[in-house]
């Protein structure tokens, strides 16, 4: 039992995490005004799982703490082909659509900074990326989960049909 707890500790501890974004909101009140904040978190391990997290606080270190925890709990595997994704895919979230193509070794990550927060903290280094419509940060996340949580192995492929995919 406790080998167990000391294995999902280490690997918690294995995870990273980026602030994307922190967001000021401000209310007026009789004696001025009240400011909450919001942070936008990416957690991941950097081989193949991923999660973010959105939450609000009074302040912004506890804002902050609750998004990464928020994060960990919304962690998702995702199917990769060694340094990059193994298809072109797309995702689309609101108003804002993002074109994942894999790219060769030594590329890098071509991407703005809330997909390619994603895309580095999920493990993959070399990737092209396009966003149409919306570059609202949280739907760029959101919507960066959506193409990446639709990629499929050439294995998991190959299942579904019953029949060998030939490399052309």
């Amino acid at each position: 039992m406790a080998q167990a707890a000391r294995n999902q500790e280490d690997s918690n501890n294995a995870l990273e995490d980026h602030v994307v974004k922190i967001f000021r909101c401000s209310k007026v009140v009789k004696g001025g005004r009240n400011f909450s904040f919001a942070a936008l978190v990416v957690v991941g391990n950097r081989k193949g799982e991923v999660g973010f997290g959105y939450a609000k606080a009074n302040e912004v270190p506890p804002s902050v703490e609750k998004a990464i925890k928020e994060a960990r709990r919304s962690l998702q595997a995702i199917q990769l082909s060694g340094s990059t994704i193994p298809h072109m895919v797309k995702g689309r979230f609101g108003a804002t659509s993002i074109v994942l193509v894999p790219a060769d070794p030594g590329t890098g990550i071509i991407a703005g900074g809330s997909a390619s927060a994603v895309l580095r903290l999920v493990g993959v280094n070399d990737v092209l990326t396009k966003i149409y419509g919306s570059t609202n940060p949280k739907n760029v996340v959101k919507a960066t989960m959506n193409a990446l949580l639709s990629l499929r192995s050439r294995e998991t492929i190959e299942k579904l049909r019953g029949t060998n995919i030939s490399a052309s």
